[in-house]
């Protein structure tokens, strides 16, 4: 969205092509897209409109990572399976003539690429997961196979590689030497509005598209042993069965589970505001795979944006990040609940310290860790890429 919104911006014509993938999703989708002056095309069907489309592309993506699974690429089948919709999104995207193409996931990435060699014009790629170890670190799973053929298929024929994270740039160099990783941090546009933050309870806040397990939020619950005076709040798709995982876990670490509260997703455009409203943001990344050591997500700069204070698990991503940026946070060592217990009672006893690392977090971010300063650096690739 962002790179489109500034494409357009700066006075290119743009079209995005994309894929069907959950309800919810979809009808945030309409309300944003129906803002939007550039053009986007949804393809690859639908289960309640274009159900034929839909179904089909869902049987050839499941037989296709079966033939993955059991024969690795000897079928030349991973184009199939890289993503339910994949063969829409390349007959699509070779019909519509551009002067550069951009994929911003795996699945879309071989549209890309086929589309660019069609019209013989550049195409880049922007990583903002380590794909190839964003869900197991077992090099024998399908997973793991599938996402190492089309990365070794595809990604020495772009003209240009960014990536989310310093880490990400330099695990793609180690595998790609020619490729030169251009890393464009997942910022936001300056939040205008903010809202005021009470002083009665420490709040501390997650986000995420799902709430679930292994997340890191079992921890932060244990953490909250005794604790009357802080509440958790949490947003994101959210089951019943999850619920009463954290209530159990809750009351077995004597924390009153009433003061955890749930909110269902909102549209992204509305998330630095909401989450304005807490003192603190939980970046609880577990570390594993590899890519969730490595990358930096979108919560860490929510959460600066809106001007909270930061507290990080210790992967590697952030352990460097936040020693780039220091006094708006603290990291814990993720295997080690006491220290998150330290560090929250330190903020509930030093309110002073907690206002003056949120106010450094939204120096922050008005100064330099926003979209309009990394949207430079991905216009200037541009130009660099098509020369113009």
């Amino acid at each position: 969205m962002k790179e489109a919104d500034s494409l357009f911006e700066a006075g290119y014509d743009v079209t995005v092509v994309y894929l069907y993938w959950n309800n919810w999703g979809t009808d945030l989708d309409k309300q944003l897209l129906a803002e939007k002056k550039w053009k986007s095309i949804r393809v690859g069907g639908h289960p309640e409109n274009n159900k034929w489309i839909y179904f089909l592309s869902r049987a050839r993506h499941k037989l296709a990572n079966i033939l993955v699974s059991k024969f690795s690429n000897r079928f030349n089948v991973a184009e199939h399976g890289i993503a339910r919709g994949s063969q829409n999104l390349i007959r699509k995207a070779k019909s519509l003539k551009a002067d550069l193409y951009i994929a911003h996931n795996l699945g879309a990435l071989p549209a890309a690429v086929l589309a660019a060699k069609t019209h013989q014009v550049k195409c880049g790629f922007d990583a903002e997961d380590f794909h190839r170890q964003e869900v197991t670190n077992d090099y024998n799973s399908r997973d793991f196979k599938l996402k190492k053929i089309i990365e070794d298929r595809y990604l020495p024929k772009i003209d240009y590689l960014t990536t989310a994270s310093p880490l990400i740039s330099e695990a793609y160099k180690k595998l790609y030497p020619t490729i030169n990783p251009i890393t464009i941090l997942n910022v936001f546009p300056s939040e205008r509005e903010i809202l005021k933050k009470t002083k009665e309870r420490l709040k501390l806040f997650w986000f995420s598209q799902n709430i679930g397990k292994n997340r890191g939020l079992e921890g932060v619950i244990n953490s909250l042993a005794y604790q009357e005076n802080i509440e958790l709040h949490l947003l994101g798709c959210s089951t019943a069965p999850i619920r009463e995982h954290f209530k159990k876990l809750a009351e077995q670490s004597s924390f009153r589970p009433e003061n955890i509260y749930y909110y269902s997703p909102i549209p992204s455009t509305e998330i630095i505001k909401f989450a304005s409203q807490f003192d603190i943001g939980l970046a609880t990344e577990t570390g594993f795979p590899l890519n969730r050591d490595i990358c930096l997500t979108n919560k860490i700069f929510t959460y600066i944006q809106a001007g909270q204070a930061i507290i990080a698990s210790d992967t590697s991503a952030q352990t460097k990040f936040l020693k780039s940026y220091s006094e708006m946070g603290f990291i814990y060592n993720k295997s080690k609940v006491c220290q998150l217990t330290s560090i929250i009672q330190n903020y509930l006893s030093n309110p002073e310290l907690l206002e003056e690392h949120q106010a450094k977090a939204l120096k922050y971010a008005q100064s330099k860790l926003n979209w309009e300063h990394e949207e430079k650096k991905f216009l200037k690739n541009i130009i660099d890429t098509i020369g113009k």
